[in-house]
């Protein structure tokens, strides 16, 4: 048995581009920056990114082109690949790929502290430096989520 599963927490290196398959299948696609700090050789705390293609499908797709945009924070789930491929000059360069399967909104938040979640789909928003738990029973008192007006129309019982 094998596995392929990266869970990414960065923010949008431009804005999503939305686009649709001849079958009718939205498709969208943006780069996406993860952030961390590593001591150089000489002790030095140093700033690594490093970028990923981020593709989602069908109504995950439609929610990113609509609410996303460049600097956003977003949390995506998804299968990572490496694309080869070769530059101009006739290097080989390499690409992180990820082929999205779950997709949640982070809040930045606003400077007068407030976020209009974007509406209630397939998956909750989430304010924090976490990924929302899937089950309202695991909701995290200092952060707490409310789904948005309407969104008890989508609950299937």
């Amino acid at each position: 048995m094998s596995f392929n599963k990266i869970i990414l927490v960065g923010n949008l290196g431009r804005d999503p581009e939305l686009r649709y398959t001849p079958q009718g299948d939205a498709v969208c696609s943006f780069s996406m920056a993860t952030n961390e700090k590593k001591r150089d050789k000489a002790g030095e705390l140093q700033d690594v990114t490093t970028w990923f293609k981020v593709t989602l499908w069908r109504r995950q797709a439609e929610n990113a082109a609509k609410y996303l945009s460049k600097g956003r924070p977003v949390y995506i789930e998804g299968r990572l690949q490496i694309e080869e491929w070769t530059d101009r000059d006739g290097k080989e360069r390499y690409s992180l790929a990820v082929n999205a399967t779950d997709m949640q909104f982070i809040s930045a938040g606003r400077e007068d502290g407030s976020y209009s979640a974007p509406p209630h789909d397939d998956q909750p928003a989430y304010s924090g430096g976490a990924p929302a738990a899937k089950s309202s029973a695991a909701s995290s008192p200092s952060a707490p989520v409310s789904p948005p007006p309407g969104a008890d129309d989508d609950i299937p019982f």
